[in-house]
């Protein structure tokens, strides 16, 4: 089965992120960039990105059917997503396990449509 991980937090983590200092950003980056290495060599996660920071993204709505672009992430939200996982695995149990085991923060684990 296909989930994907939504790796998340608020705006007040990506501040606390981006200023936090570098040795600790140091060692946060590469204990998320072991645990992508450790699932990907484990053949689990199939797909994934981290995204850039919440102030380049762009939001496309519709009013009465005419798209209207705004910046920024979508506002309604009180989380932004700093990135994403897409993982195969046998179950859920799998996907929350993953999901754990992540040692950045709060993680979303959505069932992907299978195709």
């Amino acid at each position: 089965m296909k989930y994907v991980l939504l790796f998340v937090g608020t705006m007040e983590d990506q501040e606390r992120f981006e200023n936090m200092p570098a040795d600790q950003m140091e060692a946060g980056m590469k204990a998320a960039g072991k645990w992508f290495e450790d699932y990907s060599r484990a053949g689990k996660i199939v797909g994934g990105e981290q995204l850039k920071g919440p102030q380049t993204a762009t939001t496309v709505r519709f009013n009465d059917g005419k798209p209207i672009v705004t910046d920024g992430p979508f506002v309604e939200s009180k989380e932004i997503i700093g990135g994403f996982a897409v993982v195969e695995v046998k179950d859920l149990d799998e996907a929350l396990e993953m999901a754990k085991s992540w040692p950045a923060g709060p993680v979303e684990v959505w069932p992907a449509v299978e195709r």
